[in-house]
């Protein structure tokens, strides 16, 4: 059974004060939710630890980013394996804001994966079309040759650690949102890729982000092969996220 997941990407956004008053009405929200949604929070790397505390175990805790490598002279870089050591169970990786404003290939994405995987932390995939490409008629292709290179060497039990969030760029942080329609389209296409690519694609969990907000969340995640979102924005406001968790 796939599983149902929201998870919050607070970007580079945060304060020790921010993390107590945010945090703490998210976690009696999190109590008083009736449904089955796991909810995830990804602070900046910083604010981990007060967060995992100020949580108490009611949600996991995830970082924005790892290396692509184990460990080494690498100034600044935070490892799969420190982030599995302090508890995190999930990392994002490939980003659009990663891609775009440091460069990151797919090649080097592939590398995060399986240093993710190696250190047994669940992988947030993200994956997603520019306006120009969507306007030209390119989305699917795009989304499908990002799955094949950044998830090139996942195989067997190592599928179970992976989890794809369409972000199409277009709309992360622009107020533009894909139609419910539109966004169920290349969530089928990136089953059907993944399936193709011999992942257990019916049962893996993929999720939508780009400006979903508490007016648009319960019709994008009511199409069959949305199963959460990555929320940015609205992941700052505890009323506003516990809306989009309700909503699952």
């Amino acid at each position: 059974m796939r599983r149902r997941i929201v998870a919050a990407n607070w970007k580079m956004n945060g304060s020790q004060e921010l993390a107590k008053s945010l945090v703490g009405d998210v976690r009696k929200g999190i109590a008083a939710l009736d449904n089955e949604a796991e909810v995830v929070i990804i602070p900046p790397a910083l604010y981990v630890a007060s967060v995992q505390q100020l949580l108490d175990g009611v949600a996991q805790v995830g970082v924005q980013n790892i290396a692509a490598w184990e460990s080494g002279a690498y100034t600044g870089e935070i490892s799969g394996k420190m982030a599995a050591d302090v508890g995190c169970g999930y990392a994002v990786v490939g980003h659009s804001e990663r891609r775009q404003l440091f460069g990151e290939s797919d090649a080097v994405i592939a590398e995060k994966v399986g240093q993710g995987i190696a250190a047994g932390v669940q992988i947030i995939l993200c994956v997603g079309e520019t306006l120009t490409q969507r306007e030209a008629g390119l989305a699917v292709e795009v989304v499908s040759a990002q799955l094949r290179e950044a998830l090139k060497d996942v195989s067997g039990e190592q599928w179970k650690q992976v989890v794809v969030a369409y972000e199409p760029v277009w709309a992360i942080g622009t107020g533009k949102t894909a139609t419910s329609e539109d966004a169920q389209a290349v969530h089928q296409a990136m089953r059907s890729q993944l399936s193709e690519m011999g992942a257990p694609a019916q049962d893996m969990t993929l999720l939508y982000g780009g400006s979903v907000k508490p007016d648009n969340a319960k019709e994008l995640f009511a199409q069959p092969d949305i199963d959460g979102g990555l929320i940015g924005g609205a992941s700052l406001k505890a009323s506003d996220f516990l809306a989009i968790c309700k909503a699952i």
